[in-house]
């Protein structure tokens, strides 16, 4: 509900200033900025890709993600609907707001597949792994492998995606 005699300042979700390889799609409402996709990307539609985020090649992101700045994404990758990304671990009790210095980075190897609704938090996660719907990535992977859970933890007796 906005105050009579005051309006509010409108910001519309906008793709621009992207380094695009060859065949990238983005389905809008999106809202992409300063940031790379490799070629034959796909983003759907709701999601928000944030300044210098990378996403190579055939990588596929589903509706309602959330990628913020920090993020490199390998080949072959696919992120699933609502999958959400972060940068600020909250170090001083609250967010970081602004001081950037206290972000930390994400980084996924090729053909990692995340399913919906999972939360990545600042990690690192090696090729050839799969996170389950749901989970919530809270240490680095090294190992190739399934993972689900809150913490997100390896299945052993689950195939690999080789």
């Amino acid at each position: 509900m906005s105050t009579p005699g005051k309006t509010p300042s409108m910001l519309k979700a906008q793709v621009r200033d992207v380094t695009c390889g060859e065949r990238v799609r983005v389905v809008e409402p999106a809202n992409v900025y300063e940031c790379t996709l490799g070629d034959d990307c796909f983003v759907g539609p709701f999601v928000e890709i944030q300044k210098g985020v990378k996403i190579g090649a055939r990588t596929k992101v589903q509706s309602h993600a959330f990628i913020c700045e920090l993020v490199e994404i390998g080949e072959d990758c696919f992120i699933g609907h609502g999958v959400m990304f972060t940068n600020d671990l909250f170090a001083l009790g609250g967010p970081a707001r602004g001081n950037r210095a206290l972000w930390k980075s994400t980084y996924l190897g090729n053909r990692v597949s995340v399913g919906s609704n999972a939360t990545l938090l600042p990690v690192c996660i090696c090729d050839d792994v799969v996170i389950g719907a749901g989970a919530v990535v809270t240490r680095d992977i090294t190992e190739p492998g399934t993972y689900s859970g809150n913490p997100a933890r390896r299945h052993p007796n689950r195939p690999t995606l080789k």
